[in-house]
């Protein structure tokens, strides 16, 4: 998922308020010097004080003063500086002559705490922003962006990006040659038109900027494109289509197609000029200091996520307590019934496509992966893009007794959940979520497919959509996909609360569990 940065006057609020420190510190000096002792002993210019804070921010959040304040120079600054002080200074006599008050206050205190207010307040903007800059060279945790881009065109556009921005190109892919293997401005080329849909699929990609040459280079015509790949299914089987049009088809690949083929995989793109919506949620940001279209599957403000940040940690706190005591409890009858480790580490594909390490508490044989390919028959999940059994040999105490098949401790750990709760230390270290998508084992991610890969546009969960949709009943995998998709698609808080009291349901009643 998306996440969106602050828009608007809130994108400055550090600014914001040292401009409100900076007039508070003019009205206590201009006061001191008139009248002596500080305003705020006064109820009348107490009331005052108030209102000086007020009148700053409204002016602040209605004018956006602050916008591109990073990027202003001294002489830019200074006036907007001014601006700001002269309409603070108008309404403030506005509001006193409205309200018949011009007799109660000093004059003399008014206009010094506006002669004030321009020194100090062009002093702290000046002051803020080196500073600003040094913290976001160190903490901005920066998205990396591949640059889909005319050769000509690349060397302003990566000097464009400033230290601030939440921006890192970690490759190019140029759309008018094939320059795979090369360096611009240190930056590699990493794939071609036609190979740059496959690089995004397979590698940890968060976003791409489309730089179009032309309009006409980013229109984006869908029946054509799923066309040529018919096409190239006919041709030359599904697998090679997915891999590269360019090669198969026979024609040269568009930058429209690779937009198209980053909107399946979920994969927030930002174009540099206004098209027709090719997502489902549009909207306009500024990205390495160009003003961009973003199409997204959906996004989220810094406040949701901290939030659902929030969810997490105490969600993954309780988590992590249970799963000690189950640990404590079964791992001594694991340990007895199958030697080795009573947690089991599996790498799996988080967010975007970055491996981590998935926790549980074993519930199989310590062969088990070894055997996973004598028993791909029977598996339930046709396509292979998942392995479920009915009944699995893998599962300790799983066996055949008399002709019958007896189940053990492994069952009964999988069919209450309780081998997941572990999955809480990987919620605490931020590699999974609450809510989320089912996180795929390395060897389903390499057969994904463009569409598939929208699943891994937010973090895995220790539950989701699918698993409170009937979970071991749903043997389809691209239903797996869709109810993934949705989740994706119309996510909110109130979504994820709902789903975790559903999984409660589920859980407590063993439905579907897995």
């Amino acid at each position: 998922m998306y996440k969106r940065s602050i828009q608007g006057w809130l994108k400055h609020i550090d600014f914001i308020l040292l401009d409100v420190l900076a007039l508070q510190l003019a009205f206590i000096l201009a006061y001191a010097y008139r009248h002596g002792g500080m305003p705020y002993a006064s109820d009348r210019y107490k009331s005052l004080a108030i209102m000086l804070v007020v009148v700053d921010i409204l002016i602040a959040a209605v004018f956006n003063t602050m916008h591109n304040v990073m990027r202003r120079g001294y002489f830019v600054e200074f006036m907007q500086t001014l601006k700001q002080v002269l309409v603070v200074l108008g309404v403030i006599t506005l509001y006193l002559f409205a309200m018949r008050s011009g007799d109660v206050y000093s004059r003399i205190t008014v206009f010094l705490t506006a002669c004030l207010h321009l020194v100090l307040g062009y002093a702290t903007r000046l002051a803020w922003k080196p500073i600003v800059r040094r913290i976001g060279q160190k903490n901005i945790k920066k998205a990396s962006m591949i640059l889909v881009a005319d050769e000509r065109q690349v060397p302003e556009i990566l000097g464009q990006v400033s230290a601030t921005d939440n921006v890192e190109y970690v490759g190019i892919v140029l759309s008018n040659r094939d320059g795979t293997g090369e360096e611009i401005s240190g930056v590699p080329v990493v794939a071609s038109l036609g190979t740059a849909a496959d690089y995004i699929c397979r590698e940890w990609v968060d976003e791409v900027f489309v730089y179009p040459a032309q309009l006409t280079d980013i229109e984006v015509h869908r029946d054509a494109f799923y066309k040529s790949i018919e096409e190239i299914i006919n041709d030359a089987g599904e697998e090679t289509a997915d891999r590269d049009l360019e090669a198969e088809a026979g024609e040269p690949a568009t930058v429209s197609a690779l937009i198209e083929a980053c909107r399946q995989m979920a994969i927030p793109v930002h174009i540099r000029l206004p098209i027709s919506a090719t997502g489902e949620r549009n909207f306009i940001e500024k990205v390495g200091g160009y003003t961009v279209l973003t199409t997204a599957a959906n996004f989220a403000s810094p406040v949701q996520l901290a939030l659902k940040r929030l969810m997490d940690i105490a969600g993954g706190l309780v988590g992590s307590l249970v799963a000690l005591v189950v640990i404590a409890v079964v791992g001594p009858k694991i340990k007895r019934e199958s030697p080795g480790p009573i947690l089991f580490k599996q790498t799996r594909i988080g967010l975007n496509g970055k491996k981590f390490q998935v926790y549980k508490i074993r519930s199989m044989y310590m062969d088990a992966e070894a055997r996973k390919a004598e028993l791909m028959e029977n598996n339930r999940v046709s396509d292979g893009m998942m392995f479920k059994l009915d009944w699995d040999p893998r599962i300790i105490g799983n066996k055949i007794v008399d002709g019958k098949q007896v189940t053990g401790i492994g069952e009964k750990l999988r069919s209450g959940s309780w081998d997941e709760w572990p999955q809480c230390f990987n919620v605490l270290m931020s590699q999974m979520s609450l809510v989320g998508t089912r996180p795929p084992t390395v060897d389903e991610w390499e057969k994904y497919k463009y569409h598939h890969r929208a699943r891994l546009s937010t973090k895995p969960g220790l539950t989701g959509m699918w698993q409170v949709s009937g979970r071991s009943r749903i043997t389809d995998f691209e239903e797996v996909v869709r109810l993934d998709t949705e989740y994706i698609n119309h996510w909110s808080l109130g979504l994820d609360i709902r789903i975790i009291l559903k999984t409660v349901k589920a859980v407590f009643m063993k439905d579907g569990a897995m």
